[in-house]
């Protein structure tokens, strides 16, 4: 016997299918444009260079020391439980690829004390910097208007910005859009 479904054939249900599949599609869409990073601002990349961050026990770190390199930029911090996830998968990418004049390096967004408690408990083999909150005006210029950590930035050897991605990033990710 033949189960039957009424309700299949009623104008009501397909309404409904239809206007949740609307609404799912405007919901990805809304979270993909919105966490997309916008263009980055002009002179960005120089900006970068320009800039010197003390590390976790103020020493300062010379951002310009990555000019003419391959360099990883990572917004993160260590509240930020994407940002400690991924942490791991980058060091040790880090370590694989510095014999290609590859580096990375850490933004950290917060205080000195939290960001040398984590590197206490966390081992990482790339410089970590301390920018605190104003770290994020940073980002911001990269292009991270939604100041989403972690932000990932790759910039190459001329000085342009090959990659952006907003959230959690991984080795296979990277090693694509480093061509390795």
């Amino acid at each position: 016997m033949a189960v039957q479904r009424p309700f299949l054939r009623t104008p009501g249900f397909w309404v409904i299918v239809l206007a949740a599949l609307i609404a799912g599609a405007a919901g990805i869409y809304a979270a993909s444009s919105r966490y997309s990073p916008a263009p980055a601002a002009d002179g960005v990349v120089e900006q970068f260079f320009r800039t010197a961050l003390p590390d976790a026990a103020g020493k300062p770190v010379d951002m310009g020391a990555f000019r003419q390199k391959t360099v990883v930029i990572n917004f993160w911090a260590p509240w930020c439980a994407p940002c400690v996830e991924e942490m791991p998968e980058l060091t040790a990418l880090a370590d694989e690829v510095r014999s290609r004049n590859i580096h990375f390096v850490g933004i950290g967004i917060d205080s000195a004390t939290n960001i040398r408690d984590f590197s206490a408990k966390v081992p990482v083999s790339y410089p970590l910097a301390v920018a605190g909150f104003s770290g994020t005006e940073l980002a911001r210029a990269f292009g991270n208007t939604v100041g989403a950590l972690p932000f990932t930035v790759i910039v190459t050897p001329e000085g342009n910005i090959s990659y952006r991605k907003t959230g959690q990033v991984t080795q296979a990710e990277l090693k694509t859009a480093l061509g390795i």
